[in-house]
């Protein structure tokens, strides 16, 4: 049995930021690594992907690569143009994202690559490309397999659970928590009881699912963008009050929570406050998950 890790090479969310403040926890946007007996997993390709496609064409070995995007805003696919081993012609890169077959995803990773946005169009890249047709039955590569459902986040946008080596491995980057809950709690009383118990039925549905998606993950990568200040001022924005975050994945059962996707305009210290936070609810809940920032390097022994 080969070695098996996960790596975060971007962790920030809406655009990249190369701030001297922010160098500590990093500043590329979303994109992770999870490789097992030389099979490589990509998930999104945020400005992340472009030095793990350097570190790829570098290598020896397998040249066999999937990559999967949770949506298809700038951020998780950005970085796509400067993914070098598309353009290495011994390289076979599989695609996958939300869409209605394979044509609607390669279609709309093309996009970005068109002019007037970019000179050099997806035609051009030299690998072997294939992009993969949706199915609910989930999808294998190598000693990984992993399925998909829709999360709340603006357009259509997919976590991801996959399987290695017997440990669930959850990666949810854009996803606001509790959002028909709180959207309900603002205006509850302006209902009248029949009302009010359709919107319970409603909101307590939600919420089992929510947590049914992320329970008793052995690892969760999930978004936890905003402090409740900003979350307030960007409710229905499509991401999650750190807060949130951590209180579902202890409800859950989560083991180990990875804050992922933080807002550009968070410093080193201003997340590092977050997670000490973070920690502190954890305590007072009397759990034992185990949390952590997710850091741009961070690789996570599988």
């Amino acid at each position: 049995m080969g070695k098996a890790y996960l790596r975060f090479w971007g962790v920030r969310g809406s655009h990249a930021a190369p701030f001297p403040s922010h160098l500590k926890i990093g500043g590329n946007t979303s994109c992770v690594e999870i490789r097992a007996d030389d099979y490589v997993l990509i998930c999104d390709g945020g400005t992340g992907i472009i030095p793990l496609g350097e570190k790829l064409i570098a290598e020896d070995g397998r040249h066999e690569v999937l990559i999967i995007l949770t949506h298809y805003h700038w951020d998780h696919i950005c970085g796509l143009p400067f993914f070098q081993p598309a353009f290495a012609r011994d390289w076979n890169i599989r695609f996958f994202g939300p869409g209605e077959n394979k044509t609607d995803i390669q279609r709309r990773i093309a996009d970005q690559m068109k002019a007037p946005y970019f000179p050099v169009e997806t035609e051009n890249w030299m690998a072997n490309i294939e992009y993969l047709t949706p199915g609910r039955q989930g999808i294998r590569h190598g000693p990984m397999t992993f399925s998909y459902h829709n999360v709340h986040h603006p357009g259509v946008t997919y976590g991801y659970r996959i399987t290695l080596r017997g440990k669930d491995i959850v990666y949810i980057s854009d996803n606001e928590f509790l959002f028909l809950e709180k959207s309900i709690a603002q205006r509850y009383d302006e209902f009248d009881h029949e009302e009010r118990e359709l919107l319970d039925n409603m909101r307590n549905e939600e919420r089992a699912n929510e947590l049914q998606r992320i329970r008793n993950a052995d690892i969760l990568i999930h978004d936890a963008q905003y402090t409740p200040e900003d979350y307030n001022r960007k409710r229905g924005w499509g991401h999650s009050c750190y807060v949130d975050t951590v209180n579902s994945a202890i409800e859950a059962g989560v083991k180990v929570l990875y804050l992922y996707h933080h807002d550009p305009t968070y410093d080193d210290q201003h997340i590092e406050s977050m997670h000490t936070n973070a920690l502190a609810i954890i305590r007072e809940r009397g759990s034992h998950m185990e949390c952590h920032i997710a850091r741009e390097g961070l690789i996570v022994d599988l």
